[in-house]
């Protein structure tokens, strides 16, 4: 732990979770000044968004970032697929009275890594870059170490873990089953096929039997006891989303922050129905009565293009049930509170006796 620590200049064990669509750069300053690692998560930024975000970040610390991008191949628009999909949500735009948008999709949200991505980070030379659905290709892997910047990506099975350390990764992020949002599964060619997935701490051990590289956890840890666990088990850090949630640094809507401190938090289910790739949330109408998997769900990030204006109608309802209301299984560190009380409380779990 101590070296993972030092290896990533923090001083407490604790990695924030890059949460897209909910946070930008106050979350993970606030994390990385409290002395954890606080984490930007970028696909959803445009390059001119992103440089911004960036600046804020070189401004706001002086201690290290993790910034986080995705690595899936874009795919091609498929009309039979996505006509099915619309076909499966039509009784809604009907309900609703609102017309379905046009087709294609005029664009995706979600970009992977690219080249101009990495000429944009040339400039910041951020201390850590991590990955979620593997790495992107050799050579840009390659640049990103030349800039200095250790390199994390996350691992749903040890077979991954295998593969990210072969291709460079510097630490692995074993993602347990519980964790919120998107699954990293990139070796599988059926992401709907969910068997191979383990919670954290029966994947965190065999991960860390299976590579040399440190490992991070992730899923289900919630508070310092949930730290410690996870650090007995072999973990060199924890990486932890769900308990930053309600932080007054994070723009979660207020449907999504009634629902994570609600009952409802306690199910949550793993779901491809929001952006065509599993990913876990609190289950709402559409997860119970389209899914919460469906085979007729556009690749990602293709699928939110027919379900947006669904959930924007709805919302301004102040009905959740068509929001990707992302959360982990458990939702019982959520707490309205600085982020940097949260790092402080779940900092306890590092120096508990093992």
């Amino acid at each position: 732990m101590k070296a993972l620590k030092k290896f990533l200049g923090i001083k407490h064990p604790i990695i924030q979770s890059p949460m897209a669509g909910v946070q930008r750069s106050a979350l993970a300053i606030a994390v990385s000044n409290a002395g954890g690692l606080g984490s930007l998560p970028c696909a959803m930024l445009s390059p001119a968004e992103l440089h911004s975000e960036l600046t804020s970040l070189r401004a706001g610390t002086d201690k290290p970032v993790n910034l986080n991008f995705f690595c899936h191949t874009p795919p091609e628009p498929d009309a039979q697929r996505e006509a099915a999909w619309r076909d499966l949500l039509a009784p809604y735009y009907d309900e609703f009275a609102i017309p379905q948008p046009q087709y294609p999709p005029s664009g995706s949200t979600r970009a992977p890594f690219s080249r101009e991505a990495a000429d944009l980070l040339q400039e910041f030379r951020p201390a850590v870059v991590s990955f979620h659905f593997g790495l992107p290709s050799t050579d840009l892997v390659a640049r990103v170490k030349a800039m200095g910047s250790l390199v994390l990506s996350t691992a749903t099975t040890v077979e991954e873990a295998i593969w990210l350390e072969k291709h460079g990764a510097d630490a692995i992020i074993a993602q347990g089953l519980e964790a919120g949002g998107h699954r990293g599964i990139f070796l599988s060619n059926d992401l709907l096929d969910l068997t191979s997935q383990m919670g954290t701490f029966a994947l965190l051990p065999q991960i860390v039997r299976a590579v040399r590289v440190p490992v991070i956890a992730a899923g289900g840890i919630a508070n310092a006891r949930g730290v410690a666990a996870a650090l007995a088990l072999g973990a060199s850090a924890v990486q932890i989303g769900t308990a930053f949630l309600l932080c007054s640094e994070v723009f979660t809507t207020p449907i999504h922050r009634s629902a994570l401190k609600s009952e409802a938090a306690r199910h949550t289910a793993i779901t491809n129905l929001f952006t065509g790739r599993p990913a876990r949330g609190i289950v709402n109408r559409i997860m119970k009565e389209r899914g919460p998997i469906s085979a007729a769900v556009p690749a990602f990030p293709l699928a939110g293009a027919a379900l947006g204006p669904l959930r924007t109608k709805a919302e301004s309802l102040g009905d959740g049930g068509f929001s990707p209301l992302w959360c982990g299984q458990n939702a019982s560190g959520c707490a309205e509170l600085p982020a940097a009380e949260v790092v402080r409380k779940l900092a306890a779990g590092a120096s508990a006796p093992r």
